[in-house]
């Protein structure tokens, strides 16, 4: 069997009377493209802010590792490596790509208040040394030609890969995508999924909430699906296709949070 690499047990978060994640247990494998799947309010969201730090669960906890990381903040679990994209894209629109892409390593010396002032030369080492690794990641997604331009002047599906590209920049184990082919032309689509999968080849996990049917079942196996901030169905996307009340409730609508 393989590793079990993010797990939660449990997990519960409720807003006033209204339960959005109501006790959900699961399991990613290692090394798997796993799609969650779901009708609007079905607790996704919800689910991949509890999964990143973004909200604390009331009950239930959020194992990464083998190791509880249960209510930890965003920036810790970057560093644990988890890393997140958004459904719609956060670039910083008056810097350019590769400063985004510069950006997101956690804990740079440029950041310290003392760091500019004692540690310049190291500070100036790093830096470099960031840079080169953010023109290789964004090399790896495609968008080295637009590093110089603004963040905000690219297309939708740019700052999808752009946000790749940021999340890259911690070197994650696993990383959770929120609706990655949303509004993104089929030729970008169709560029993102290749580096997914050449990611996952190479040993990331992925969690991917995606409302696009095709692209689950083509790209993600196993699948979940949540229903009123349950989970539903666990299992193959052949078991999936197979299952009617998916079939009833999710795979013959569009589905999404």
């Amino acid at each position: 069997m393989s590793e079990v690499i993010l797990s939660t047990n449990g997990l519960t978060k409720s807003f006033g009377a209204f339960k959005a994640v109501d006790g959900v247990s699961l399991e990613i494998q290692t090394g798997s493209i796993t799609g969650l799947i779901g009708p609007n309010g079905a607790g996704k969201s919800t689910l991949f802010n509890l999964l990143t730090g973004v909200l604390k669960p009331d009950e239930g906890g959020v194992t990464l590792n083998g190791q509880d990381v249960s209510g930890l903040s965003s920036d810790k679990l970057f560093a644990c490596g988890l890393g997140r994209t958004f459904q719609i894209p956060r670039p910083f629109a008056r810097m350019s790509v590769l400063e985004n892409v510069m950006l997101a390593p956690i804990g740079q010396i440029g950041e310290t208040v003392a760091g500019p002032f004692l540690k310049r030369a190291r500070m100036r080492s790093e830096e470099m040394h960031i840079r080169e690794r953010a023109l290789e990641v964004l090399d790896f997604v495609t968008l080295a030609p637009l590093a110089d331009h603004p963040a905000g002047k690219i297309s939708g599906g740019q700052m999808k890969l752009l946000e790749l590209a940021r999340v890259l920049m911690g070197n994650p184990a696993v990383i959770l995508l929120d609706e990655p082919a949303a509004g993104v032309n089929p030729v970008l689509t169709e560029t993102l999924i290749s580096k997914i999968e050449e990611l996952n080849r190479r040993g990331t996990t992925f969690l991917i909430i995606e409302h696009d049917m095709d692209f689950v079942m083509r790209h993600c196996d196993p699948v979940i699906a949540l229903a009123e901030g349950k989970v539903v169905f666990q299992g193959t996307s052949e078991e999936a296709l197979a299952n009617p009340v998916l079939l009833d409730a999710y795979l013959g609508a569009t589905v999404d949070d």
